[in-house]
C-alpha cells in the first residue's frame, strides 16, 4: 500500500527502518498509463495490482540498463521508485516517450523508506527482488532507527547489486546487473524498449559477465579497479566498502587467485543465485 504523509505506520519492534535519499518517486497517472509503461519497461504493468510492488528497468534502444525502477500499483496510477540523481533524466525521457497518450508524468516528493532484519511495519511491501533485502514503504512517517549507509552495507551483505551506483548510465546490460535473476524481467509480456537484445542474451546463454559481490582485506578499491585472474583481466570492481564490494567479473574467469591491486579477493557467491551462474 501506497501511504499519504499523514497514514501512520505500526512500527514492527524488531525492524530496522532507514529512509533512502538516494531514492525519489515519479508519479504516472492517467487512462492510459499502465499500457503506456507497459510498452516501455522490462516489467508487466497491465496485471500491476493496487498495493503491489515489482521491480523493472527502463532501457534503451539497443538493451542498455539506463534506470532501475521499483513499481508501485496504486488505485489510478503508477508510482516509480528511482534513483534521485536520475529522477530529472527520466522525467524528460518518459515526457519524450508519451506523445498523445493520455498520461501525466509527475515527480512525487513522497520520502522512500527500506525496512530489514525483522517483521515489516505496516505499510511496507516485501522487495520483489530477494527476500531477505526486507521491505520498501512509501510516504508516512516511520520511526526512522537506522541510516540508509546501514542499508547499504544490509543490500552488499544480500549480495544485491545498487544499479544506479555500479551501472553506469548506459553502459551495462541489465542480465550483467542481475536485473533477470532479480525478478526485473517478464520475458514472456512481449515487446519493452531494448527487448530484442535482452531476449537473444537470455534465449542463447550468451552471458560473459555478471554482477558479484567479492571479499577482500581492508578498504575497498577504486571503482573501476582491475580484478585479475594471474595475469588475465577477470572483472572490475564497482561500488563498496571496507571488507567487500561489488564487482563485474567474467564467469570463464571465476577459478583460481583472483586479485585487485595486488590484494588477493574471494567470490562470495549470494545465496539466492543459482549455481551455476549463466
Amino acid at each position: 500500500m501506497v501511504h499519504s504523509h499523514d497514514t501512520p505506520y505500526l512500527e514492527a519492534m524488531t525492524a530496522r527502518i532507514a529512509r533512502l535519499n538516494s531514492r525519489a518517486l515519479i508519479r504516472v497517472s492517467g487512462p492510459e498509463a499502465r499500457p503506456f509503461l507497459h510498452n516501455l519497461l522490462t516489467q508487466d504493468i497491465e496485471t500491476l495490482a493496487s498495493g503491489e510492488l515489482r521491480f523493472g528497468a527502463l532501457l534503451s534502444p539497443p538493451g542498455r540498463l539506463l534506470f532501475d525502477l521499483f513499481l508501485w500499483g496504486v488505485t489510478d496510477a503508477v508510482v516509480l521508485d528511482v534513483a534521485a540523481d536520475r529522477r530529472d533524466a527520466l522525467l524528460q525521457r518518459l515526457t519524450l516517450y508519451r506523445l498523445r497518450a493520455q498520461v501525466t508524468v509527475e515527480a512525487d516528493d513522497r520520502p522512500v523508506f527500506a525496512s530489514w532484519d525483522g517483521d515489516l511495519p505496516n505499510g511496507f511491501v516485501a522487495d520483489p527482488r530477494v527476500t531477505d533485502l526486507g521491505g520498501r514503504g512509501v510516504g508516512g512517517e516511520p520511526v526512522v532507527c537506522s541510516t540508509e549507509d546501514d542499508w547499504q552495507a544490509h543490500r552488499l551483505a544480500v549480495g544485491v547489486p545498487d544499479s544506479a551506483a555500479d551501472a553506469p548510465y548506459d553502459k551495462t546490460y541489465p542480465i550483467e546487473a542481475n536485473v533477470d535473476l532479480l525478478n526485473g524481467i517478464d520475458f514472456r509480456k512481449g515487446c519493452f524498449v531494448g527487448q530484442e537484445t535482452t531476449s537473444r542474451m537470455k534465449r542463447r546463454g550468451s552471458i560473459k559477465n555478471r554482477m558479484l559481490p567479492i571479499a577482500f582485506d581492508g578498504p575497498p578499491p577504486p571503482f573501476g579497479a582491475e580484478v585479475l585472474n594471474g595475469e588475465l583481466r577477470a572483472g572490475e570492481v564497482l561500488s563498496g566498502r571496507d571488507g567487500g564490494a561489488m564487482a563485474t567479473v567474467r564467469l570463464d574467469r571465476l577459478d583460481g587467485d583472483l586479485t585487485v591491486d595486488g590484494r588477493a579477493v574471494e567470490i562470495r557467491r549470494p545465496a539466492w543465485m543459482a549455481e551455476p551462474v549463466t
